[in-house]
This record gives C-alpha cells, structure tokens and sequence, in this order.
C-alpha cells in the first residue's frame, strides 16, 4: 500500500522479477489491484497485491473494498516517499500531500485491525537516494512521526531505495516472517556451521536471493531478523570485535547478506545476457574463504570460513553431504501450519 509513485512496483519488480533497478522507470502505473502469485521455496506461494496508489483507488479500499482488500492479511508493506514525507520546508501542496497520505495509513491500519488483527505492519521509507545529506536524521525523525501516527500499532520501518542493498535487507526480513519453522532451518545451519568450521553460514532463496536464515553463531544478524517479528525499528548493529580481535561473525560487515543477494542478482543477470547459467562461486582471500553454492532445488547456501587450513573441496562435500537432510528440513518447514 502506498501512494501513487512512492515505488511499489518498481521494488516488487527489482526482488522478485529480477529486473534491474535502471529499467523499473518503463514500469506504468498500477490500477486498483495486481495481484501476483509468487513461488518461494518451491512449495510456498506468496500472494502480494500490489494496490493502486491513487485518490480514487485509497479511497474504494478503505470504504467499499476494506473486506476484500484487509482479510486474511499476514503482513501489510506501506511504502512512503521519503521526498514527500521528509517534512523539509515545502509548499501548501506538498504537506496537503503529506497530510492525505498518513491519513490512508491510519485508515489501512484501522481496516486492518478489523479484519486481519494478527498481521505484521512494515513501514518503508522509500527513495532514500534522494536524500542527500543527513540522510540517518531525516530517516529517525521520520520513523518517529510515524510510530506517532500508528496509534500504538507495533510497526518495522526500513529506509530503503532500489539503488542500493537497503531493498534486499528489507524484503529479507518481511520474507523471514512468513516461513514457518525459519528457526528450525537456522538451528541445523549453526550444525552445518560448526561441522564446516565456518565463521558462519547463510542460506539464500533461489529466485529472489533474500536470506532465509543464517547461522545462530551471527548473533547480531539472528536478531535483526527477528527485529521483524517483534516489531521493532531495524538499526543497523554496531559492528563489534570480541576482545581478543579475532573474527567472529558480529566483526563482519552488517550489511554483508544484502550485498550478497545485490551483487549475485546483478551478476545472474550478466550471466543470462551472455547466454550462460550461474551456479556457483568461491572466493578465496589472504583472510577468508567464501563458498557460494546450491543447497536444495530452492536454496543457495553460503559458507565463510577464517581458518585457512580448512580445504575449499571440503566444504563443497560438506555441502553435498547436507543437501537431502535440507531437501526434508525445507519441505517439513514450508507445509508446516
């Protein structure tokens, strides 16, 4: 949900039909509802309505259509400009905008705890690219008008833009709720991890490349995942080395899994365009070894491993070896009720 021209369309085409961030201005507007079925992990159907953000559409969804468009709901994404909703000095017009646009929002929310009173509510702050300066304090100090005007709702709000990683860190964590069992998946991965030796271990969807779970040895990243669920504003986490200096996964970049999925997505599309098919990639540096390869028919698994005297062959048979216990786990996790 969102206005007209916030960006809807233009993220659901980048995450999930792999088109390029520079192609998404051909995309037209979007009348009323488009629905689309997305398969995830194989068996797993996500239906994601893209609505129509104008005047006439907002206002059928929240009067005539509010049953149809508000139940059964399981996450609800609204999506904001960050240009016009930055509150920077602007005309009459620009906060008349603003005002008409938090009023839909308070409306959707009223209409969604009617009819789907145990959906997640996901705030996006979109275009951040725009901002050119101070850009962390116009983000907080939007963030804080909005958990003032959500009447107590517990919201997850992101900065994001299709320019950079910060759509893939978003759409990860709205993902990572929907998937029953996602713990169970990350228990075995911290197995998986600790028989590799691995610094930690990620596992990836294979069409989209959003991360499903990580390793529970990545302490920060786990619960920024799970920031989702409980509603909370996601931060980036401060990037901390324990005592002694060795790496540990909290010591890694923190935006390093959405990177991941930004720069494997481009290079899929480099692959196609020469006619050839990604399957796999290792990296190997003066300090760590990176292993990126198929688990299951659904997933790609990343291993990082800091102990050099472990073998790249190694951890590929590690991954063979682990493929048919994630083949169960995956099918158990994505039928489960």
């Amino acid at each position: 949900m969102g206005k007209s021209g916030s960006g809807k369309t233009s993220m659901r085409s980048v995450i999930f039909s792999n088109n390029p961030a520079s192609l998404t201005s051909r995309l037209g507007a979007t009348n009323d509802v488009e629905q689309n079925h997305v398969r995830f992990l194989g068996d797993l159907i996500l239906n994601l309505w893209d609505c129509g953000g104008q005047e006439s559409f907002m206002d059928s969804y929240i009067s005539s259509q509010q049953s149809t468009i508000f139940q059964h709901v399981a996450v609800l994404i609204y999506v904001f400009e960050v240009d016009s909703a930055s509150n920077l000095a602007g005309s009459a017009e620009k906060d008349k905008d603003r005002e008409r646009d938090v009023s839909y929002y308070r409306s959707c929310l009223a209409a969604l705890a009617r009819y789907s009173p145990e959906a997640r509510v996901f705030v996006l702050v979109h275009k951040m690219d725009l901002v050119r300066e101070h850009r962390t304090e116009v983000f907080q100090k939007r963030v804080k008008e909005l958990e003032r005007e959500s009447d107590g709702v517990a919201i997850t709000t992101f900065g994001t833009s299709i320019w950079d990683e910060s759509l893939y860190k978003a759409w990860s964590r709205i993902v990572h709720t929907l998937i029953p069992n996602a713990k169970v998946l990350a228990k075995h991965l911290t197995t998986f991890a600790e028989a590799c030796g691995a610094t930690e271990v990620v596992m990836f969807e294979r069409t989209t490349f959003l991360v499903i779970a990580t390793s529970s040895t990545s302490t920060a990243t786990s619960s920024e995942l799970l920031a989702s669920t409980n509603g909370a504003q996601a931060a980036e986490p401060a990037d901390i080395r324990n005592s002694t200096g060795s790496t540990s996964p909290n010591s890694l970049d923190p935006t390093r899994y959405e990177r991941t999925s930004e720069l494997i997505k481009a290079f899929k599309l480099s692959c196609s365009r020469s006619q050839r098919q990604f399957q796999a990639t290792v990296m190997q540096t003066a300090t760590f070894t990176a292993v990126l390869e198929e688990l299951t028919r659904n997933t790609y698994i990343l291993v990082v491993v800091h102990d050099d005297e472990i073998e790249t062959d190694a951890i590929r048979m590690n991954i063979i070896a682990a493929r048919s216990k994630f083949e169960q786990l995956q099918s158990v996790s994505v039928t489960a009720s």
